[in-house]
């Protein structure tokens, strides 16, 4: 199997609690207040939120984080009486849904202008400072024992050798497992495409809820391979873990992060302020800390991901996605996925 590459496509506080469903809350005595809906990593979230606080002490800003698919299925079930204010790094593939794009009122927020077109919607429904891309966590220790070959793409985790050795995203909840789905899908075209993932499905010993899941159990030994996000991986690496990062030869499934304004927002002022914020120059310094893909251009200089085991050129090894069709095949993906895959 041979994907195409692409040589262009290539985000806060005082106190900060996380429980059930990771609601962050950050308080100051008068302040504005608004509520934000996202998938970031809970790590990331913090990080983000405090250096927010510094530039914006008068809001008062409360997350609830939740999975790709979760947070979908909150927003539609609250529909045209939202709970929220801001939509805030959630995959584009699901921000575009037509029944959320009803949901959503245009804003420009400031600064808007070094985002490149292709990262925001031209009818000005949302803007994505931020994507990731798929890699593998590969378990090096447990390799070793197993005595297993170093896979290079998905097409070397078809071999029988890796049966029950590898660990993947459900596509249904999480964004980085159906990232991964869909560049397999979109690369080999048709059937083709299905067949690979049923032969794929054969050597998997689980799908996780969330996409961060795999890499951490590879990480630990659980299972030598995790089919994960590339910064997941590299926090991996950095945190002492025998873990080598694999970007998959094929080209990388890479997803977008959006944001944007609710419709009818009853805090619309602080909510465009905190917009404002997530393309600011503070923003932008943190988030090479967390994502491969970053896409403030005037912020390049400082926002390029903090480890040696990323590409230097991230843009050649990504896979050219249509998040369009993402968008629009995404009910029915699922549903053959869920029906000859997950539950075969």
């Amino acid at each position: 199997m041979r994907f195409k590459s692409v040589a262009h496509a290539m985000a806060l506080p005082m106190t900060l609690m996380i429980f059930g469903l990771a609601m962050i809350s950050i308080s100051t005595a008068h302040a504005g207040e608004i509520t934000v809906y996202t998938s970031l990593e809970e790590p990331e979230i913090a990080d983000y939120l405090v250096a927010a606080k510094k530039d914006m002490p008068d809001i008062k800003v409360n997350v609830l984080r939740l999975s790709t698919g979760d947070l979908g299925a909150r927003i539609l079930s609250e529909g045209n009486h939202p709970r929220y204010d801001v939509i805030w790094g959630w995959a584009l593939t699901n921000m575009m849904d037509p029944r959320v794009q009803g949901l959503l009122q245009p804003y420009q927020p400031k600064g808007l202008a070094r985002v490149p077109a292709r990262f925001k919607d031209p009818n000005g429904k949302w803007f994505a400072p931020t994507g990731y891309m798929a890699a593998l966590c590969v378990n090096t220790d447990r390799l070793k024992r197993q005595g297993l070959p170093m896979p290079t793409g998905w097409t070397d985790l078809l071999n029988p050798v890796y049966k029950g050795e590898l660990v993947m995203p459900n596509p249904a909840s999480s964004g980085t497992g159906y990232l991964q789905v869909v560049s397999i899908l979109q690369g080999l075209g048709g059937e083709k495409g299905w067949d690979f993932l049923k032969q794929l499905n054969a050597n998997v010993a689980q799908y996780s809820k969330s996409g961060s899941r795999p890499c951490s159990m590879a990480s630990t030994g659980e299972y030598a391979i995790g089919a994960s996000s590339a910064i997941v991986a590299m926090q991996a690496v950095r945190q002492g873990y025998p873990v080598k990062m694999v970007i998959p030869r094929e080209g990388a499934g890479y997803e977008l992060e959006a944001n944007a304004l609710a419709a009818g927002s009853p805090h619309q002022h602080d909510a465009e302020r905190f917009l404002d914020w997530t393309i600011s120059d503070d923003a932008a310094r943190l988030y090479g800390k967390y994502k491969e893909i970053v896409g403030i251009e005037s912020a390049s200089d400082v926002s390029k991901p903090t480890s040696g085991d990323m590409p230097s050129d991230v843009k050649k090894m990504l896979f050219p996605m249509d998040f369009n069709q993402s968008m629009e095949t995404r009910p029915a993906t699922l549903a053959r996925w869920q029906k000859e895959i997950e539950h075969h």
